[in-house]
């Protein structure tokens, strides 16, 4: 049961996604926000929804992909609320002086947040609820497609759009399957995670991420209570596996362990990874260590599901990826172009170390997002960047992307990358991401690869596009 809470300040209760016909999403270009409006659009709510990005007449891939699935989309101005709805939703990004938010209240529309719809719609499947501060799209997108290849047809609502969906011209976060069971993202940096009572828990990894790590452990911990089922863990993350015990299974990369499910013999040939599990072979067209240990989680849920471990091997084979994870944009001159959405310090080092194996030489390409991450985590990117370069490999940054508000602009990328520079001098800072090309131009090597990092800015995937192109 949700409670939300109109302009009046009356309580007004909703237990399912039957009490509301008509959705306003404030927001709704944003991933998680564009993903539950395409679930509801697909259930068959009336769903409409503005963003401040944009501006009709002007092209917008997300928002023409939603009005193509039926959903009404405005610019952000107020005018798309009106007293026919039934429900407003926000994320954590919107504020109260948003004038939507304003006229909602006015008009007595029910407000509730993003989180809070997702855990209604959850409440009403046989879910999934995947967590972890790295890794969890890329796992919901794997379990997808091990339930759908053994014929549990089943929904998802993800942080990424899966490139199987993609190239059937969806977005790809989004999908509501025929059958009982709903693949979904435990998220942490909101504190969201502890809304959800899942009939499936996993928690992938807990890392400095967003927030202190007691508070994070703290949040894992009821995650952990709130799952009505199976409760699984990777029992090679050290704080992860703090949350295990006889009321928990795991999974591990190391067979010491002594874990439900182990992962052994990895190896990486171009774009390709093979290891095993239980000694059952696997084959991914994918990169890195992280890759096995996410497809170990996925196989985790399935065989606790019921689907042998083979079946979920033969349904990996298949696997297609998800979009700005480890995604080649292409190979130009000597130079493997590859774009990836990390963005804190352990995804950061671990997409270097995936990529490394691709060519003697790496350059990596990051922005960082948000003033106040990035001070909270400069001492992390600074020992993980250090940690996973090789000696001939380099760090670029330009400046810290800002997406607006009452941020203190108080720190610079320059000063991660000074302070990189100190013990590894392939560090460079360049202010502005246009002029990045020209550059690291005379850095460039006939086999070498270019990894380009950084989330949260909706403009990153024009930006990478246009730089390869460039090249």
């Amino acid at each position: 049961m949700l409670i939300f809470a109109n302009i009046n300040s009356e309580r007004i209760m909703m237990t399912s996604t039957g009490d509301f016909d008509r959705v306003f999403f404030i927001g709704i270009a944003g991933t998680g926000m564009s993903a539950l409006a395409q679930y509801l659009q697909g259930i068959g709510k009336q769903v409409s929804g503005s963003d401040r990005n944009y501006v009709p007449g002007h092209q917008n891939d997300v928002i023409d992909k939603l009005t193509e699935e039926g959903i009404n989309c405005f610019f952000q101005d107020g005018s798309g609320i009106n007293g026919e709805l039934d429900l407003v939703v926000v994320s954590t990004a919107i504020e109260d002086t948003v004038v939507e938010v304003i006229r909602a209240r006015e008009a007595g529309i029910p407000i509730v947040k993003r989180s809070e719809l997702l855990a209604l719609i959850a409440a009403e499947k046989k879910t999934i609820a995947v967590g972890g501060t790295s890794g969890k799209s890329t796992t919901c997108a794997m379990m997808f497609d091990i339930l759908s290849h053994a014929g549990y047809a089943p929904g998802i609502i993800s942080g990424a759009g899966l490139t199987r969906l993609i190239q059937q011209g969806k977005m790809g976060n989004a999908f509501v399957g025929k059958g009982d069971w709903l693949i979904i993202e435990a998220d942490e940096s909101d504190g969201s995670i502890v809304n959800y009572h899942p009939e499936i828990g996993v928690v992938l990894n807990i890392d400095k991420d967003h927030q202190d790590i007691d508070e994070l452990i703290r949040l894992f911990a009821i995650f952990k209570q709130h799952t009505q089922g199976t409760f699984i863990v990777n029992k090679d993350n050290l704080l992860a596996a703090s949350l295990s015990g006889n009321d928990a299974h795991d999974f591990s990369a190391d067979s010491s362990k002594n874990a439900g499910l182990t992962a052994s013999n990895f190896s990486q040939e171009g774009m390709d990874i093979h290891f095993q599990i239980n000694n059952i072979p696997f084959h991914m067209h994918a990169v890195g260590m992280h890759n096995m240990e996410n497809a170990l989680a996925a196989v985790a849920v399935a065989y606790h599901i019921g689907i042998p471990i083979q079946q979920s091997a033969a349904a990996l084979v298949d696997y297609t990826g998800i979009y700005r994870r480890h995604q080649l944009l292409g190979f130009k001159n000597g130079i493997t172009v590859i774009d990836d959405y990390a963005h804190n310090p352990v995804k950061c080092a671990s997409s270097i170390k995936a990529c490394q194996p691709l060519a003697p030489k790496l350059i990596a390409w990051f922005q960082p997002h948000g003033y106040g991450p990035t001070r909270f985590l400069k001492d992390d990117f600074i020992h993980e960047f250090i940690a996973a370069l090789r000696p001939d490999d380099e760090i670029w940054m330009t400046e810290i992307y800002y997406a607006g508000g009452t941020a203190v602009k108080d720190i610079s990328s320059n000063d991660l990358i000074e302070a990189i520079r100190l013990k590894h001098p392939n560090a460079f800072f360049i202010e502005n991401r246009e002029e990045l090309l020209n550059a690291i131009r005379s850095h460039f090597t006939d086999n070498c690869v270019l990894l380009l990092m950084g989330a949260r800015d909706p403009s990153l995937e024009t930006f990478t596009q246009h730089l390869y192109q460039q090249i």
